[in-house]
């Protein structure tokens, strides 16, 4: 991996990294995509990758055969260096530096709680609830 780069895509089971050269890249059939996956199962604009904070995010795009992140399907979740993410069938794993002084422990501390939100508030379609006052 080199400085001209964010990290990369290391096919599982051997291949060409992928490099992750932009803050946001598209993974997708079409050619208008950051990354373009020629295969019958992959959607035209399946997902998405954003590097945010010095950490890649992953985002499904209303894909058909939906992404994966170590074998638990998901609509979007951050990732950790090694992580296997899988594009409907097609595995990768991510390879990438943390920000200079942090630790996956810094960084993911704060990784939110499942049950923390509803899924309108998760969507962006509803304000998070207010927390009740301590009155004393």
């Amino acid at each position: 991996m080199t400085d001209s780069h964010y990290g990369e895509l290391v096919p599982v089971g051997g291949g060409d990294a992928i490099p992750l050269v932009n803050e946001v890249m598209t993974i997708g059939r079409r050619e208008s995509c950051d990354i373009c996956l020629k295969f019958q199962n992959i959607s035209g604009a399946h997902c998405e990758l954003a590097l945010k904070d010095g950490v890649w995010h992953l985002r499904d795009l209303g894909s058909t055969n939906g992404v994966k992140v170590n074998g638990d399907r998901t609509l979007r979740r951050p990732l950790r260096p090694g992580d296997e993410v899988s594009i409907a069938d097609h595995r990768f794993t991510i390879q990438y530096q943390l920000p200079t002084g942090s630790t996956i422990e810094d960084v993911f501390a704060e990784e939110e709680d499942v049950f923390g939100q509803s899924l309108l508030e998760k969507a962006g379609l509803a304000r998070p609830a207010k927390k009740p006052r301590d009155r004393r």
